[in-house]
């Protein structure tokens, strides 16, 4: 790490500037040299003659890292978290390693908060209780930078943490929580937080069961969109709402949503939401009206290479192996489902029960080979799996497959 003379000539330089126009007219060319050099301390009176003469804050020159440096490492911490809300586990302890030497350092400033903002989410899957100490002092941090936003950032985050360790009800009652303290603070007015907590509200609901509250916040949420012409959020809206339809078999509010996204997957020329229309109707045809055929066309009909594979691709290869079974390729169906593993980024009770259906497929698989013990096998898994699970048409497939598998054994 740099020392206090070292930091003042780095800047200077990088600025241009001249001993002497460093110096101006409180300082000498002399007394400046010796400072630069650690052979000479400046006062506090000096020292902020001198932030003031390069136009930085004094905290820049009396940390051990650079503003600079800070801004190099906050810059590649940002750039290694490009997938929105699903980054894996692997990539969040790639960026922990990046800022975790620079922790002791970060005292203040815009980037040593944001940095320490990242780092708390970064412990969220190895050490949730640190995280939310972390990320509590972080909210007051930003809240003395009159950062409100990322404030109230951080209050969402606080919820996800124990929404990530499936526990669904304390993540609701930090999100209410913090969303109260939010509404309390006058100078809290920006309708995109709100759409945030209004997004993770109504998923939260749903995980609990609460479906019609979960409805009417989402109905309230996309009116509010509409209203402020904000469009933050409302493809995750339209999905959830695509996903609740389909499990209603409501094909009329099923069709109704998936529309809606398709219009704003084509204004916002977003992938994501079309790479997910395509993977509902994938999954409406698979899971809802047993149309194997036409699930095998539909699935040949797109090109995956246009998704963004991270989020899609355990998704598609389950529907694909659901498909395979329908059309009685059972021994490719196993392989296929072999493939599937559960993304770490993966907590809702909706998509977990989607995933848990694999083992109630490969039990079916089994029993179409006749072999029973492996099925049985299969099956308990399944049902191991979607016992804390809301009810749902998955854990209902679950639970009939088990009556099935063991009528044979």
């Amino acid at each position: 790490m740099s020392t206090l003379g070292e930091r003042i000539r780095a800047i200077r330089k990088q600025q241009k500037m001249t001993l002497e126009a460093l110096a101006g007219a409180e300082l000498t060319k002399g007394m400046l040299s010796l400072i630069e050099n650690n052979k000479a301390n400046p006062s506090m009176e000096s020292l902020n003659y001198i932030a003031s003469q390069l136009g930085v804050e004094v905290t820049e020159l009396l940390e051990e890292i650079s503003g600079q440096e800070l801004r190099k490492v906050l810059d590649q911490a940002e750039f290694l978290l490009t997938a929105k809300d699903y980054e894996s586990v692997d990539e969040l302890e790639q960026v922990k390693s990046l800022i975790e030497p620079y922790i002791p350092k970060l005292t203040q400033g815009y980037e040593a908060t944001r940095l320490l903002d990242i780092y708390g989410r970064c412990l969220a899957y190895s050490s949730p209780d640190e995280s939310v100490a972390m990320l509590k002092k972080v909210a007051k941090m930003y809240e003395d930078l009159h950062l409100i936003t990322k404030s109230a950032d951080i209050g969402r985050n606080l919820a996800i943490i124990p929404f990530m360790n499936h526990r669904y009800q304390d993540a609701l009652d930090v999100l209410l929580e913090e969303r109260k303290k939010l509404e309390e603070n006058p100078l809290w007015i920006d309708p995109l937080s709100r759409m945030d907590y209004d997004y993770l509200e109504a998923v939260l609901y749903f995980a609990l069961g609460m479906n019609s509250e979960a409805i009417q916040l989402m109905n309230d949420a996309i009116l509010y969109s509409n209203e402020q012409k904000i469009f933050k959020q409302i493809d995750n809206l339209f999905r959830i709402a695509a996903i609740h339809a389909m499990m209603e078999e409501n094909v009329e509010k099923k069709d109704y949503y998936l529309k809606k996204l398709e219009a704003y997957s084509e204004f916002a020329d977003d992938e994501d939401s079309k790479s997910f229309i395509h993977y509902a109707n994938l999954h409406y045809l698979n899971t809802y009206t047993k149309m194997y055929v036409e699930a095998d066309a539909l699935y040949n009909k797109f090109s995956l290479d246009q998704m963004n594979k991270k989020l899609f691709t355990p998704y598609f290869q389950l529907e694909r192996a659901k498909t395979l079974y329908g059309l009685g390729r059972v021994e490719e169906a196993l392989q296929k489902f072999d493939e599937v593993k559960i993304p770490d980024f993966v907590h809702h009770p909706f998509d977990l029960s989607i995933f848990y259906e694999k083992d109630a497929y490969i039990a079916l698989c089994y029993l179409e080979l006749d072999q029973i013990e492996k099925a049985i096998s299969s099956v308990k898994a399944a049902m191991i799996n979607i016992e804390k699970m809301p009810d749902t048409p998955y854990k209902i497939f679950i639970q009939n497959v088990n009556e099935k598998v063991m009528k044979r054994s």
